[in-house]
């Protein structure tokens, strides 16, 4: 590490706005305090959670111009016109999955000899992640099936989580949710599973095994939540190993059928690596046996395992219906025949300060010791897709995809 070593925290430029930060005001101190000859400034923002005036009030300087920072800290994808050649960028940069929408990122970061740390693949050797939103994007996307439940059924309308000060006045508002005897079905285990599963438990949405939900019908909302040995098995019929399914997801095909038919609410919280089979197709979807009728795709992968999660939607309009026979959008609501389906991408967006503070809490303890020292353990290194504009090894199937041949 070389003797003065100066972070930047970035105002967020994606459209549509972001209002989440990677450090709060307390915790920019902390690190600070905590790593010698560390310098943090933050980039003044009008639409951050945390004002400036916050960061102020501790003693963090605010900064325009941050060329003169070794290491830029933002949370989702940087605007192109702002990149600043030559520095190193951590943060979401949705770009190692072939994502169609960020070519011209990971272009961009390429042309101006950028270094890309993305926070999706900092784990430990074991492969655990070591930093992420999940949770929150798993409370919100949860809380959001709650409210398109409420519209479609027509039992009236609950506030937006983004207009509730935080997530203890959203506590407030599951525990007097009464929803009709509904079938939820999760997927996923990780962090945003756990995020779902906590707000249904507080809307007295009660867990059910597998066997009951296919089975039976209750006078109460259930859910159940599935791991992807539930969802998946081999082509070849031998015995789900989770070792072949990470390295081999290609080799499998999805059994989630039996669900589709059998739930009426879907919370996506699985981790999808674009090999894995697709739950469903949009001809599944057209079938008088398929019993979804409200999606929420927390995971939000596009193009991915769910046909009818053709866009991301907003926080400002976060809704919208899925024709099965047409294919296509239509607005929400508008027909009960339609999936209504919700897929906004930066759902911790609706609870800012709970989901800053908790990301900055990973990032100081998990993150910030292997940037900072000699990264032993490898943590950076493999979350490395850009090293000065070119793809490390690790991610040189990307070559195409940077190349503009795919």
């Amino acid at each position: 590490m070389p003797k003065h070593y100066k972070i930047g925290i970035l105002k967020e430029t994606k459209t549509p706005p972001d209002r989440r930060v990677a450090l709060t005001p307390e915790q920019v101190v902390e690190v600070m305090n905590k790593f010698e000859n560390v310098d943090v400034v933050v980039q003044p923002s009008e639409l951050r959670c945390y004002k400036d005036d916050e960061y102020l009030r501790v003693g963090v300087k605010l900064q325009d111009d941050l060329s003169d920072c070794d290491l830029l800290i933002g949370v989702k994808e940087t605007k192109i016109p702002t990149i600043i050649p030559g520095k190193t960028y951590m943060e979401f940069a949705h770009v190692a999955k072939k994502q169609p929408h960020n070519q011209k990122l990971i272009q961009a970061f390429a042309e101006n000899s950028n270094t890309v740390i993305d926070y999706e693949y900092l784990t430990d050797k074991n492969g655990v992640r070591l930093v992420a939103f999940g949770h929150w994007a798993g409370v919100v996307g949860a809380y959001n099936a709650l409210r398109a439940i409420y519209l479609k059924h027509k039992l009236g309308e609950l506030p937006p989580a983004h207009t509730l000060h935080d997530y203890n006045e959203l506590k407030g508002v599951l525990s007097e949710i009464r929803l009709p005897a509904l079938k939820f079905v999760i997927t996923g285990g990780g962090r945003v599973a756990g995020g779902a599963q906590e707000v249904l438990g507080q809307a007295n949405v009660v867990e059910v095994t597998h066997e009951e939900f296919l089975s039976r019908e209750f006078d109460h909302p259930v859910y159940t939540r599935l791991d992807p040995w539930h969802y998946a098995k081999r082509k070849d019929d031998k015995p789900f190993e989770w070792d072949n399914w990470v390295s081999n997801p290609a080799d499998h095909v999805s059994t989630f059928l039996p669900y589709a038919h059998t739930a009426d609410v879907f919370i996506a919280c699985h981790y999808w690596d674009f090999r894995s089979p697709h739950f469903f197709t949009v001809d599944d979807m057209k079938q008088p046996d398929f019993r979804i009728s409200i999606i929420a795709d927390v995971s939000c992968d596009i193009p991915g395992p769910i046909p009818s999660t053709i866009k991301a939607s907003t926080i400002a309009d976060p809704f919208f219906d899925f024709n099965p026979t047409t294919g296509k959008e239509e607005p929400a609501f508008s027909c009960g025949m339609n999936v209504t389906v919700m897929s906004i991408d930066n759902l911790p967006g609706e609870l800012p300060r709970d989901a800053s503070e908790f990301f900055g809490r990973l990032l100081i303890d998990k993150v910030l010791p292997h940037l900072l020292c000699d990264d032993c353990e490898g943590v950076i290194e493999r979350a490395t897709v850009l090293k000065d504009g070119k793809l490390t090894p690790r991610y040189a199937y990307l070559q195409d995809y940077l190349s503009g041949k795919e």
